[in-house]
């Protein structure tokens, strides 16, 4: 068994879940996000895209059902003991399994929470699920309780989140290095991703995201690739990722020359990175931060520009993408507290003249303001 995590650690975890589930009236709790597997228990694969849920009931059983192919999975890299497997075969339908379960814990009639906001949790696999707890027992979403505890970062989820930006910002590192005139988007992404494997790190939650020309204007990734002209544009979003921690990095970077807007352009991020850093603080909401983000782009003339959010909570994710809960937008309540970390992301797309500017970096909010992670330079690199 290979745990990342100190026995205290996760006995600590769960108590804060159950302390939770008390708050809540819950009797039991089904959890189908596998980030909530992960921190509960150490379990880690990619088999949550079928169905699979832990349980945790109010007497601290831990119960998991799943597919063979994760059952040594599970014994390999969690603490869990009790794995329950439900069979493939035409027709199945695993909430029938669960429901055994259920019976053996004495649920019937009880109060139970459940992690609807799950990419394990298709539509159909809900809908299964809610018939067969129909007049069983009282099901409410629950899909932020875990969520909210994971929010905050403990000292030994720091030493992971660490390494994470040191690997992206080696990842910079190479991308500096292969980027010009002629170069292929394909051998730069390849360098980038290869430079956080061979330091230890792992695959991201999501694809790194590299576009040039027209294509710098996009925020997410899609399948072109090609070789850079003289004077371009390459747009890269990126993450050191260690232990599924995630540490995330944005930049634009001029190819041949910059043009006078991507200048300007770089500038306002600058300006609006720095508003935001300086909003990230304990007892500031999600909401301001945003709202300074969004100020300082419409007082330069970028509204048009500009994205709807600015930024968003990183930690150990899951494909298919390494956001996490809560984002950066406007009238976002939560609270920042010390232990939190964001993705902060100025975007630009001037859809107009065609031109992108980006710069992202991520941050811990400490008890007297927030660090950043990454230690490249903010400068904008004309290569």
């Amino acid at each position: 068994m290979a745990l990342h995590f100190s026995k205290e650690e996760l006995s600590k975890r769960k108590q804060d879940v159950l302390k939770s589930m008390k708050k809540q009236n819950l009797d039991a709790l089904l959890m189908f996000r596998q980030e909530s597997m992960y921190w509960l228990t150490g379990y880690d694969t990619f088999g949550y895209v079928f169905f699979q849920t832990l349980i945790l009931d109010k007497n601290g059983n831990i119960i998991l059902l799943t597919r063979a192919p994760d059952l040594r999975q599970a014994q390999n890299t969690s603490n869990i003991e009790d794995i329950r497997i439900w069979v493939d075969k035409d027709g199945i339908n695993p909430t029938d399994d669960l429901k055994k379960i259920l019976n053996e814990l004495d649920l019937i009639n009880k109060n139970i929470g459940i992690e609807y906001e799950a990419y394990g949790m298709t539509g159909r696999n809900a809908l299964r699920l809610n018939k067969s707890l129909e007049n069983y027992c009282k099901v409410e979403d629950q899909s932020e309780l875990i969520t909210k505890l994971r929010v905050i970062k403990s000292n030994e989820e720091l030493v992971y989140v660490k390494k994470a930006a040191e690997l992206a910002d080696r990842a910079l590192d190479q991308a500096w290095k292969y980027t010009k005139a002629g170069a292929s988007e394909a051998k730069i992404l390849a360098e980038m991703q290869k430079a956080v494997l061979e330091g230890g790190g792992d695959y991201p939650a999501n694809e790194y995201i590299i576009g040039s020309g027209d294509n710098a204007l996009l925020c997410r990734y899609q399948a072109e690739k090609r070789n850079l002209s003289n004077i371009d544009q390459l747009s890269l979003e990126w993450a050191g990722t260690f232990k599924h921690y995630h540490s995330a990095m944005f930049r634009t970077i001029p190819i041949g020359k910059a043009n006078l807007k991507h200048s300007q352009m770089h500038e306002a991020c600058v300006e609006a990175l720095t508003n935001c850093v300086e909003t990230l603080v304990p007892g500031k909401t999600a909401g301001e931060v945003f709202d300074v983000h969004a100020k300082t782009f419409d007082n330069l003339g970028f509204n048009k520009a500009r994205m709807n959010a600015c930024g968003y909570s990183l930690g150990s994710t899951f494909s298919p993408n390494w956001m996490d809960w809560p984002m950066l937008y406007t009238g976002n309540p939560y609270v920042i507290v010390p232990g939190n970390i964001f993705f902060l992301h100025m975007i630009l797309m001037d859809s107009t003249n065609e031109l992108a500017m980006n710069l992202g970096e991520t941050y811990l909010v400490t008890e007297n303001g927030n660090e950043r992670l990454g230690k490249q330079k903010l400068d904008l690199v004309v290569l």
